[in-house]
């Protein structure tokens, strides 16, 4: 009494968990009609006529019950005319055949066809024909029948197994445990049927084996939605497997082992063209409501909006777990979401960077014409000036003091000017750096510093950029070891490595330099606008080691 009052509370309670989970969907109801009809045969027990003879009647309408969920299960409805046929026939041979049974029907005569005794009822109500022989017959034809009924019910579900996608198979576990017991329960049926003396006292096994597979049902499908929810769960971590930075391809394969689809397909929407989607093999991929896709597959757009980010061509039977598609596709949309992101982020800077070099560019090349301008214009007047002023002092002022003093004097103003505009000019731009390169620019540096410097650069001519921007950090790194570092000594090392110019500048100064000091700083902007790297070692005590990295392509 134990275990048949918890196989039908267990069908009642999953009934209820499935349509509280799953209102669309008539597996629920279907439970939990099962788990209501699953007691009805336990009216025979009842000393009531008319209650009796209504048990004896519907004793096994939990059965066809069982076989329309069996047919119905994922969907909650049964597909196609040979299910919807065994579906009418199961209710009709329990309408049918069990009124006739009951009909003929004496369970103080025969006890051993009911799994109740009740010696002390006063009978069936429903009882017009009191003939044991034609009550064997009857009963015989209506087991036999009910036997037959169920090997059809599972060839219709090994057709579905075989039949199916691997996702929909997957939805269709929940019915595999109890179609394998209900096979081994149409078995001993059988044999008892044929052969019931050969059994001799496991009459009752049948029956047990019955039970055994019914209450498999709603285990199973409870274990089914659970699997779900933990799937859902799992969903999150979609984004951690598909990686930082997922290629199309690479989330297809995730998705295709999240949601066990083989045949999944991610449509990603095409640039330029917003309302078509492809697959990572360029691929075409119709959009939800638009184009024609294959029997069997639908498609769950990701994004929201009239246009979203992509679609999904997947199973149709994924429809129903639609919660752990709603998780794929957030995810989804989210990684697709951060990839267009991070690839904007990067145009971004691709331009901010190309418009800083650009803009660098302007600038050095200004400056170099405003030293050629200097060089070419105004320090060439004034060397015609001096050297017209000398002759003239020479051909008149020999005799006159004042004049000779007054030639003198302009002499030196002269020559403190152009002094001053060479080194405005140099200042622009060094001008050994654009006729020489890089090289001889640091050796010509190395001689006017005020501490020795040993250069080591052996480089061709390069990019004009890269060339002065190394120039100039070597300068300034010069400049802060005489001022700051209290260097005796100062080696700079120059040299290509594949695409970038290395520039390596090492001083046995006090060290403790830091790197957010406004010097350092400015040079580690001016470096990384070039897309350099500029990194300082500079411990206290053991001399500091500026090493810049220039792209020379």
């Amino acid at each position: 009494m134990v275990l048949d009052l918890v196989m039908g509370l267990a069908y009642a309670a999953a009934g209820l968990v499935a349509m509280w989970r799953r209102p669309a969907n008539g597996t629920g109801r279907l439970m939990l009609a099962e788990g209501l009809t699953w007691f009805l045969g336990n009216l025979q027990g009842f000393d009531q006529p008319l209650v009796l003879g209504v048990g004896a009647w519907w004793e096994a309408l939990n059965l066809a019950v069982l076989a329309h969920l069996l047919l119905a299960f994922p969907e909650g409805r049964v597909t196609g005319r040979r299910g919807r046929r065994t579906v009418a026939a199961g209710y009709t041979l329990v309408a049918v055949g069990g009124l006739a049974r009951a009909l003929c029907y004496d369970p103080a005569a025969d006890r051993a066809s009911s799994y109740l005794v009740c010696p002390g009822c006063r009978g069936n109500a429903l009882l017009v024909v009191d003939d044991p022989d034609l009550f064997a017959g009857v009963d015989l034809v209506y087991r036999w029948a009910g036997a037959l009924l169920t090997l059809r019910i599972v060839v219709l579900l090994v057709g579905r197994w075989r039949a199916g996608s691997p996702a929909y198979r997957r939805l269709l576990l929940p019915v595999g445990v109890p179609v394998a017991l209900t096979v081994a329960f149409v078995g001993w049926e059988i044999v008892y049927l044929a052969l019931p003396g050969l059994l001799g006292g496991t009459e009752l096994l049948p029956l047990a084996l019955s039970d055994l597979s019914q209450v498999a049902v709603p285990l199973a499908f409870l274990a089914g939605l659970l699997r779900t929810r933990l799937r859902q769960a799992g969903a999150g971590n979609l984004v951690i497997a598909a990686g930082r930075d997922p290629t199309p391809d690479r989330l297809q394969t995730v998705l295709r082992d999240v949601l066990g689809d083989p045949t999944l397909r991610l449509g990603i929407r095409r640039a330029g063209a917003p309302d078509r989607y492809a697959d990572p093999e360029g691929r075409p991929v119709p959009a939800a409501g638009r184009g024609r896709i294959g029997a069997g597959a639908a498609v769950t757009p990701i994004g929201s909006g009239a246009r979203p980010l992509a679609v999904l061509l997947h199973d149709r039977a994924l429809g129903e777990e639609p919660a752990l598609l709603a998780s794929v596709s957030a995810s989804v949309a989210l990684c697709l979401r951060n990839v267009q992101l991070t690839q904007e982020a990067a145009q971004t800077a691709d331009r901010a960077r190309g418009l800083q070099i650009r803009l660098l560019s302007a600038e050095e090349e200004e400056r170099r014409r405003l030293e050629r301008n200097l060089h070419d214009g105004a320090q060439s007047r004034l060397v015609f000036a001096l050297m017209g002023l000398r002759r003239i002092g020479t051909r008149w002022g020999g005799g006159d003091p004042t004049l000779r003093a007054a030639v003198d004097e302009t002499e030196q103003t002269l020559h403190t000017a152009l002094s001053e505009l060479r080194d405005l000019a140099h200042g622009l731009h060094p001008a050994v750096l654009s006729r020489a390169g890089l090289s001889a620019a640091l050796t010509a540096l190395a001689e006017q510093s005020g501490i020795p410097v040993v250069i080591m650069a052996d480089v061709g001519r390069l990019p004009p950029l890269a060339e002065t921007t190394a120039y100039y950090v070597v300068c300034e790194t010069l400049t802060n070891a005489a001022k700051h570092a209290r260097a005796r000594a100062v080696t700079v090392g120059v040299r290509t490595e594949g695409v970038r110019l290395v520039v390596e500048v090492t001083d046995d100064g006090v060290g403790g330099a830091d790197p957010d000091s406004s010097g350092l700083r400015g040079l580690a902007d001016r470096v990384a606008a070039v897309g350099g790297l500029l990194r300082v070692d500079s411990p206290a005590g053991g001399g500091t080691r500026i090493r810049a990295e220039l792209p020379c392509e």
